[in-house]
């Protein structure tokens, strides 16, 4: 049972954010800090990807852990309450995911995804990143 009422329920929800969110923001600093230039939120590729490298045709989408259901990280567990909403609205979002990556990557761009598990660790993600974005290599590295 939730420990709130509908009310506040609906108040609470209504401020998570679908853009500029806190991790967005930290992995946006990390990679300017380290001398890369992008665009936000690529109107034009399917999924408006977060940040978007037009030269590199790179994309990085920062995922919350709970929302896009971050296998094996304790963010991403299963509310207590109406899971007869909750996982049909979870799963749909995962596998909308999974469609938006196959689309992008058909466009030939390359993924990385970074979860927010993730972005508490800068000295791991820096070089993850950077190997990203300066590999001119075929592979995609998603999740």
């Amino acid at each position: 049972m939730d420990s709130l009422t509908p009310a506040q329920r609906s108040e609470r929800m209504s401020r998570i954010k679908g853009k500029n969110t806190k991790p967005e923001l930290i992995v946006r600093s990390l990679i300017h800090r380290m001398g890369y230039r992008y665009r936000l939120h690529g109107k034009g590729l399917p999924g408006r990807p977060d940040l978007v490298f037009t030269g590199r045709r790179k994309v990085i989408f920062v995922h919350g852990c709970f929302w896009h259901r971050h296998e094996g990280c304790r963010l991403a567990r299963l509310p207590k309450s109406r899971l007869d909403f909750w996982r049909p609205k979870l799963e749909a979002n995962a596998e909308r995911d999974k469609e938006v990556e196959r689309r992008v990557t058909e466009l030939g761009w390359k993924i990385l995804i970074i979860w927010e598990c993730e972005v508490k660790n800068e000295a791991a993600l820096a070089p993850r990143v950077r190997a990203f974005l300066d590999d001119t290599g075929n592979n995609n590295e998603g999740s």
